[in-house]
């Protein structure tokens, strides 16, 4: 597990040489995260839906079930918290959407098939419909609106855009357990996702690239945002889901999913929507490197 944490973090490394050396920034950063969002991330989508032979299907509902509850607990609790760690209206959004959404495509899949084993990757991707769901809905009204900027409305595209109609068509493959998708639409599918995980590590890596070491040190802020969403959230969601019946199995594939660090797609989201990429690539970093030792410690604890 820590190789797999110490590779992306890799990547991201490289991303900020490359934009350093000039390779990656500006124009190509935005032209990236849109190719990632609009093309890679829903071949990505569609191929996690198809893995062959569909695990037990009986946890199917569950997962779905649950990922919507933590979810939805996450939403109240970030709306709250997000008042008490912003200073200013505009941080609040970027903080709200760290605090629920964690790398779930890009870092939940090979940390959950090191845990796990591989078969529980199908488990993760059926969580990740959900994440994506929300990430495309409520995370984007975050990024895009901060706290009550009423210049800013939600764009209902968004739910008619490429990442939103494949988590649709990947939840209707899941329902209908559909398991043999020829190789000639699965194989190019899975070849364009797996674009996506490099392509977004290398943008947040290029984005940190253009803040000073100081920045990329963390204060107060990020330091707090990076200890609920690493650690206290997915121990709060963990034990509740528990006291409410779910097994523990589901439990604890959903406990690692959210115990990831903050989603890449909350830089991509900035960039595409001309905000601000500073706070959310430091707590991104921060999260990111913190990761490395807080997954590990978790599983432990609650193993």
């Amino acid at each position: 597990m820590y190789a797999v944490m110490i590779t992306l973090f890799a990547i991201v490394v490289v991303g900020y040489v490359a934009g350093k050396l000039g390779y990656m920034g500006g124009t190509f950063d935005k032209r990236l995260s849109k190719l990632v969002i609009d093309i890679t991330c829903p071949a990505l989508i569609l191929s996690s839906a198809m893995s062959g032979e569909l695990p037990d299907r009986g946890y199917i509902l569950p997962l779905l079930a649950i990922s919507v509850l933590t979810y939805a607990v996450l939403s109240v609790l970030a709306w709250g918290l997000s008042r008490l760690l912003g200073r200013r209206p505009e941080d609040r959004g970027v903080i709200a959407f760290a605090l629920i959404f964690g790398n779930v495509g890009f870092m939940g899949y090979p940390v959950v098939a090191s845990i796990f084993g591989h078969q529980a990757v199908f488990y993760a991707a059926v969580l990740n419909v959900v994440n994506t769901f929300a990430v495309f809905t409520i995370g984007t009204m975050m990024v895009t609106g901060g706290e009550g900027n009423s210049r800013e409305k939600f764009n209902r595209k968004v739910l008619y855009g490429t990442p939103m109609l494949a988590a649709y068509a990947a939840m209707l493959i899941v329902a209908l357990g559909i398991d043999n998708v020829p190789a000639v639409v699965s194989q190019p599918l899975t070849m364009i996702g797996n674009i996506t995980v490099p392509a977004a590590l290398l943008i947040i890596g290029s984005s940190m690239s253009n803040l000073p070491l100081k920045a990329l040190l963390g204060n107060a802020t990020v330091y707090a945002t990076a200890l609920l969403r690493l650690a206290v959230l997915p121990v709060g969601v963990h034990f509740l889901c528990l006291l409410l019946g779910f097994s523990p199995f589901v439990v604890g594939i959903n406990t690692v999913v959210i115990a990831m660090p903050v989603a890449t797609y909350g830089t991509i989201l900035c960039l595409k929507y001309g905000r601000d990429t500073t706070l959310m690539a430091e707590i991104t970093f921060i999260t990111t490197l913190l990761s490395m030792v807080s997954i590990p410690l978790l599983v432990m604890l609650l193993r």
